[in-house]
């Protein structure tokens, strides 16, 4: 197998189980240079690599830019000079190339824990908006594609064992609309394990509060506590199902691009002044 497919098919993997990998390619090339333009490289976010665009000074370089483009999510391209060490270039091959670095981000995804009403609106606001929609509940006749059609993925897991289940990555929103708070003192600690981009909660101010005590009394620190969202969504006195999830969805996007929410009439108005 050549180099290059190997690369395209670890790169399609990658993509398929949601691990994010920085794609480096060689595109301009002068004078003596290692590879020729085209030539490929993965980098893995533990610094893994596969594939080589000349190895040396010049792929540690690719490395080490690696996890700040993964956390960014911005590609750049990368001027490398192939001259004289001594002047701090990266090697003595005499050319110089331009090596463009593109992370592979998994997509925005949202994971929908309950398939009540509400989960059942939300996964299918989150599938026509655009993101991965990924639900779970320990009810199997809920968590189907004859309930929620519209999710690319069904869990039936019990709350708190959801993590084991799936890969949850810094493009992951989640939803916790659960039955119960109890349900909710067993869930809330597992998520706090991951490297979710968004937790929210659902449930009255109310039995946030008591949630949250819960919580703390169980060992949850405060900047634990800080990362949920709950109660959730955006205030719009939401009341149906569907009202709830567009409340829900839009404070997620606020989340993700990193927006404050704000009317869009007093922004301008303030813009303004």
């Amino acid at each position: 197998m050549s180099d290059e497919r190997a690369i395209y098919q670890a790169l399609l993997h990658a993509k398929d189980s949601d691990e994010p990998v920085l794609l480096a390619t060689i595109v301009r090339g002068r004078g003596s240079i290692p590879r020729k333009a085209g030539a490929k490289m993965l980098v893995y976010g533990d610094g893994r690599i596969l594939g080589t665009i000349g190895g040396g000074e010049l792929e540690a370089r690719v490395i080490e830019a690696a996890p700040a483009l993964l956390e960014s999510g911005t590609a750049k391209m990368m001027h490398v000079d192939l001259v004289d060490p001594a002047e701090g270039d990266a090697g003595v091959c005499g050319g110089e190339v331009e090596v463009f670095l593109e992370p592979q981000l998994p997509p925005p995804s949202i994971l929908v824990i309950g398939c009540g009403h509400v989960g059942q609106a939300l996964a299918d606001l989150a599938h026509w908006v655009g993101f991965r929609v990924i639900v779970s509940d320990d009810r199997a006749d809920l968590c189907n594609p004859d309930v929620i059609p519209q999710a690319d993925r069904y869990i039936v897991a019990a709350p708190d064992d959801v993590t084991t289940h799936l890969r949850i990555h810094r493009r992951t929103m989640i939803a916790a609309v659960t039955r119960n708070m109890n349900v909710d003192l067993a869930l809330l600690p597992r998520l706090m394990e991951t490297e979710a981009a968004y937790i929210g909660v659902i449930g009255s101010r109310r039995r946030w509060a008591v949630t949250a005590q819960a919580l703390r009394e169980r060992g949850l620190a405060e900047r634990e506590l800080a990362r949920i969202h709950a109660p959730i969504g955006l205030e719009l006195n939401a009341e149906t199902p569907r009202e709830i999830a567009v409340s829900i969805i839009a404070e997620m996007m606020a989340t993700l691009n990193k927006s404050s929410a704000e009317s869009m009439q007093w922004l301008g108005a303030a813009q303004s002044a």
